[in-house]
């Protein structure tokens, strides 16, 4: 019988809590990605969910050099990487407005760019823009209906991105939309409201071209609705999870993305006939979302009953087969806020755990 495909050889020598990544399957979520896009130059994958190096290398490997991301210091490590451009989708503020100079100053040869939603960051964007001499290429962010940031399509927002082109110190990239509302599990709905929110989309781009404000670039749309926006061929699709999935997403059955990273975790204690402890707590699995939020691969009959800093306890019937020490693999419901709980990920090729690769952009500083 074959070995399960999560089982490492060499799992006493991996502490846990610990993140693995199973490259195979990484590279096989960026192929399949790269077949929904239909072409690389189409494709701008946001980091936030790996938050590593190696993982971008991968993607330029595979020809993909356009990343997305959230903070600075996603930036700085996509950027020694070797991406050649990077869009930070989050609104920059105080001291982050140097620190995104800085970033520019830094890597020269990398093409930075990030999003405005009001006139104060306009306006300090523009600043940055003048001293350097290289105007910053700013996308207007517009809000299709999530409401976190972003403009709605209307004559304020026309009136932004109009000012936009008046500044000296900017170079107006064109829109950046997030629908991260949008995430029924049923393809027809998620279309349907996919349509609802990108209409006035559409219409204000119309009306932005019949001003001469041309709109270069249009980054828009996260994982659920990849395949959706593909379909759009003059956007750029942004999405994140694909890379390493994980429960939370596995609802979508259209789109095909397999497991690339696990949790792994141990029975450290057995407080009852039917019940285990393990080393699983708030600190090594995102825990912002109700329970479940770890299915287990290898313990499937369980029910979480208490769950804290750094424990995790359920109830199975299969308690009195495990014994203290033994190894579970868990998929985390989400991925990317577990991911940016380590500092170090295992690399798992070949059924064994390798070098760990560093999850650097897990900082919030890594030098800039």
């Amino acid at each position: 019988m074959d070995k399960p495909w999560f089982r490492i050889s060499n799992v006493a020598q991996v502490p846990s809590p610990a993140l693995l990544i199973y490259p195979g399957r990484v590279q096989r979520n960026i192929e399949r990605a790269l077949q929904i896009a239909g072409d690389a130059s189409r494709f701008r994958p946001h980091i936030k969910t790996h938050k590593c190096a190696e993982i971008v290398r991968m993607h330029l490997a595979a020809g993909i050099c356009k990343f997305k991301c959230a903070t600075i210091a996603e930036a700085e490590m996509a950027a020694k990487a070797g991406a050649e451009d990077i869009l930070i989708a989050s609104p920059l503020a105080g001291p982050n407005l140097g620190r995104f100079q800085k970033l520019r100053e830094i890597f020269p040869d990398t093409l930075f760019a990030t999003i405005c939603d009001n006139a104060v960051t306009a306006r300090a964007l523009h600043s940055i823009g003048e001293s350097s001499g290289t105007p910053v290429p700013v996308l207007l962010d517009i809000d299709c209906g999530m409401g976190r940031t972003g403009l709605v399509p209307d004559a304020l927002a026309f009136e932004l991105y109009r000012n936009l082109s008046r500044l000296p110190g900017l170079r107006p990239a064109g829109l950046h939309i997030y629908d991260g509302h949008i995430h029924d599990p049923d393809l027809l709905a998620r279309e349907r409201l996919c349509r609802e929110a990108f209409a006035p989309v559409a219409d204000f781009i119309k009306r932005l071209g019949k001003a001469g404000l041309p709109v270069p670039t249009v980054v828009a749309g996260g994982t659920p609705t990849f395949p959706i926006i593909a379909r759009r061929t003059k956007y750029e699709c942004s999405p994140g999870t694909y890379v390493f999935w994980d429960f939370g997403y596995q609802k979508f059955g259209d789109l095909d993305f397999s497991l690339a990273a696990l949790v792994l975790t141990r029975v450290i204690s057995k407080p009852g006939a039917n019940r285990l402890c393990l080393d699983l707590g708030h600190k090594a699995i995102a825990a912002e979302n109700p329970q479940p939020r770890a299915q287990f691969l290898n313990l499937p009959d369980v029910t979480p009953v208490m769950h804290s800093e750094e424990h995790l306890v359920l109830e199975t019937p299969a308690a009195a087969e495990c014994a203290i020490g033994d190894a579970l693999y868990c998929v985390p419901r989400h991925i990317c806020p577990t991911v940016a709980l380590y500092d170090l990920a295992y690399p798992v090729e070949k059924g064994r755990a390798g070098q760990p690769w560093k999850i650097e952009a897990r900082k919030r500083r890594i030098t800039i």
